[in-house]
């Protein structure tokens, strides 16, 4: 059996990608958390970062790479027709590599919910750009998810933006309203988020990610638990 590792799942949102794909479609794995800044990744992933995908002697420690390697012995990773499934990888690859102001200004954190001060024009463009994508993906295969009728791994891909969206109150238009709310209904993203909400460890980086964002308006995780004497 697979053995995934993986980050707190209210922060990571690369170990969401793989996880969320698995789950989806079946792929049994063992899954193995580990928590930012109170253990040592080195142990068990080459880059020292997650997710990290183990297969007896094979190790895999890229989200698109694992997603390629599952590819290769699971049908439903990518979609069967050619140009959804070239849609698909083009749209999961440029959010691989691309929307850096969306990732440093509205950092993945599940539980939590954010009342905005201001956005500015790059987290914007990033914003658009990503309501193009959906709607254009849900325009040319159907729906209900990016490349048709099948959660694959395009979606996987944006599982994150998901979140992101809802925490820091992200309005899109079009068909792209109907997709994040079929996301957010799909079990295995309902799962991830039960998982995340009852995390009650907390990383104080990503912690003071909000208050740059703006102000926290409501924080539906576990309480931590009171410091020892």
């Amino acid at each position: 059996m697979y053995i995934l590792h993986i980050a707190n799942k209210n922060y990571s949102s690369w170990s969401l990608r793989p996880w969320v794909l698995m789950r989806a479609l079946d792929i049994p794995f063992s899954e193995r958390l580990h928590r930012f800044g109170a253990e040592t990744f080195t142990d068990f992933s080459p880059s020292g970062k997650v997710p990290c995908l183990v297969d007896i002697a094979t190790v895999v420690w890229d989200s698109l790479a694992i997603t390629e390697y599952l590819a290769e012995d699971h049908s439903g990773v990518w979609p069967a027709d050619t140009a959804a499934r070239a849609w698909a990888r083009c749209a999961a690859a440029e959010m691989h590599s691309g929307f850096a102001n969306l990732r440093s200004q509205h950092g993945m954190n599940v539980g939590v919910r954010v009342a905005v001060t201001q956005r500015s024009p790059e987290l914007l463009a990033d914003i658009a750009r990503i309501e193009r994508l959906w709607n254009e993906g849900l325009r040319r295969f159907g729906g209900p998810f990016l490349a048709g009728l099948e959660f694959c791994a395009v979606d996987a891909f944006f599982a994150p933006v998901v979140y992101r969206f809802r925490t820091y109150g992200v309005a899109v238009n079009g068909a792209a309203a109907g997709y994040l709310e079929t996301m957010l209904a799909h079990p295995a993203m309902v799962e991830w988020e039960a998982a995340a909400l009852a995390e009650n460890f907390r990383e104080a980086k990503y912690e003071a990610e909000l208050a740059k964002a703006g102000t926290v308006t409501a924080d539906l995780r576990a309480v931590p638990p009171a410091p020892t004497l």
